[in-house]
């Protein structure tokens, strides 16, 4: 027996999720406890994958903002040797942690 998954496409990037995952995406603007909709990209069931827009026209992917934070931070070093150039920045991205609650 299979385990039903979709893939999704959000903030750019495509996520292949199942009902009860937990995932981090781009911020998208929603408060805890909100709702969330995907339109999937494939969905497969069993044994049958379907990838047809028109048959996925009426599907979707419906989720549940756990919460909003920032990552940790990375640093960005760049240096350029004997010119005595060096930069170091840092950064801290925002996300959306969101939990799938059905695929429908």
């Amino acid at each position: 027996m299979s385990k039903e998954y979709a893939v999704i496409n959000t903030g750019s990037k495509q996520y292949v999720v199942s009902q009860g995952d937990i995932l981090r995406i781009e911020t998208v603007g929603k408060e805890k406890g909100e709702e969330i909709t995907f339109t999937p990209i494939a969905i497969k069931n069993g044994d049958v994958l379907v990838t047809d827009k028109e048959a996925l026209k009426d599907k979707s992917v419906k989720g549940t903002v756990v919460r909003n934070g920032r990552a940790k931070k990375i640093v960005v070093f760049k240096m350029k040797r004997r010119k005595d150039e060096r930069k170091k920045r840092g950064h801290r991205q925002n996300f959306t942690e969101v939990k799938i609650t059905g695929i429908a």
